[in-house]
């Protein structure tokens, strides 16, 4: 979707951070910063964490139908595991952040940008503010996080019938018993981050 000229209201946060495969998520959502928030009706709107799947794909199809109307802008970057483990999950990160504001086309003059936790903008974004659990309390991060969420939790599912060993629909790549299960009984297969998985790789 083009972006009008105006200011706008940007939110970011990311997904799957420190599970042992896939790659980490990316999402911003911008809408025009003279719009009213409470319009949009987020009174359900929870931290992505304490919403049932169900409830986030809800949440998801919302955003992609709102966008479609052109009421906001939606876009994610999954960051794969190859680049994790060649420069580190935290510069992947940083990456992810890059490519999405680039994909809105959002001067930075024309950007106030809401980040959750630790997470923040390259530098010539200069309206921007990191928010500690963001992702819990501003609604425009919370859309962001529901949306890096789904993507990645979909991508995981599909990834899951070419590697149907290690039951990534169910765990998504994080660190569970019945994936470390499958580590011990199989091995790393390609969607494995090697830098978070060093002792099976010494095997």
């Amino acid at each position: 979707m083009k972006m009008k000229k105006g200011r706008y209201l940007i939110g970011i946060d990311e997904a799957g951070r420190g599970p042992l495969a896939g790659p980490v998520s990316v999402a911003a959502v911008a809408i025009m910063s003279r719009l009213n928030l409470d319009g949009f009706g987020f009174g359900s709107l929870r931290d992505s964490k304490k919403l049932s799947a169900e409830k986030r794909e809800r949440w998801f199809r919302w955003l992609q139908r709102a966008k479609r109307q052109k009421k906001l802008n939606v876009t994610v970057s999954l960051v794969g595991e190859k680049i994790i483990d060649r420069r580190g999950i935290a510069p992947a990160v940083r990456i992810g952040i890059a490519r999405v504001l680039r994909r809105l086309k959002i001067l930075p003059d024309h950007s106030r940008i809401l980040l959750d936790g630790g997470l923040r903008a390259p530098a010539k974004y200069k309206n921007q503010q990191t928010i500690i659990r963001g992702d819990s309390s501003v609604p425009i991060i919370m859309l962001a996080a529901i949306a890096a969420k789904v993507r990645r939790d979909r991508r995981m599912i599909r990834l899951a019938r070419r590697y149907p060993n290690y039951q990534f629909e169910i765990h998504k790549g994080y660190g569970t018993h019945r994936h470390y299960a499958a580590l011990r009984r199989r091995g790393l297969s390609p969607l494995h981050r090697r830098s978070f998985l060093k002792k099976f790789c010494a095997h």
